[in-house]
């Protein structure tokens, strides 16, 4: 698990949170069984959070940009009103697979709608606005990800971008990834369209209000 919190605390953390539904739980094993990098999933505390986000801002249409096992999809699904929707992009096609199985056990997984492709090229084609947005796919794109949404946001409504303090490297960038995520990171604080604050929750969370 990817997170800047110390284990004992992050354990208690969760054990203090609402609990995640069996579905989650099931889906939390397999993708530990089955997939050579399961820390890129959503964690319980995460996930609840953006559940929760899902609540209070009252949200009924949601894009994901990021899917792998499905994860952060179903728990901010399970947020959603029943005639909620949340659109989800990805190209991995076997890591998708497992999202749809555990997507059809939940009631509330009819309200998500896979898009496979190249996220950039899917951002494109879409319309509508969105009340929230969750980023969490290709760091170097991250940028270009967040332009193409902002159209798609609806005023008021709310970015959430994972992985924003990367383990701590943002504080000394060496590789491409923490270069790009620290350069992201320096461009939404300057970008005057959107309020927004980085949280220390898991690795790091970037929440910014569309003015």
């Amino acid at each position: 698990m990817l997170t800047l919190i110390p284990k004992e605390i992050e354990k208690y953390a969760s054990a203090h949170t609402i609990k995640e539904s069996n579905v989650l739980s099931e889906l939390v094993k397999e993708t530990n069984d089955k997939t050579t990098l399961p820390e890129m999933q959503v964690g319980h505390l995460e996930g609840a959070f953006l559940r929760l986000l899902i609540r209070i801002t009252s949200a009924k249409r949601v894009l994901e940009i990021g899917t792998f096992t499905g994860y952060s999809a179903l728990a901010m699904a399970e947020g959603l009103p029943e005639d909620g929707e949340l659109i989800t992009l990805d190209k991995d096609l076997e890591a998708t697979e497992i999202a749809k199985e555990f997507w059809q056990k939940s009631p509330h997984g009819k309200k998500i709608k896979l898009i496979l492709g190249d996220a950039i090229e899917s951002l494109k084609k879409l319309h509508g606005s969105f009340d929230l947005v969750f980023i969490d796919a290709s760091k170097s794109d991250y940028i270009n990800y967040w332009n193409l949404c902002m159209p798609l946001v609806k005023k008021g409504g709310l970015f959430a971008v994972d992985n924003v303090l990367w383990s701590g490297r943002v504080l000394n960038p060496k590789e491409e990834s923490d270069i790009a995520i620290d350069e992201f990171n320096k461009y939404i604080s300057e970008d005057k369209r959107v309020e927004a604050v980085i949280l220390t929750v898991r690795d790091g969370m970037l929440l910014a209000w569309k003015k």
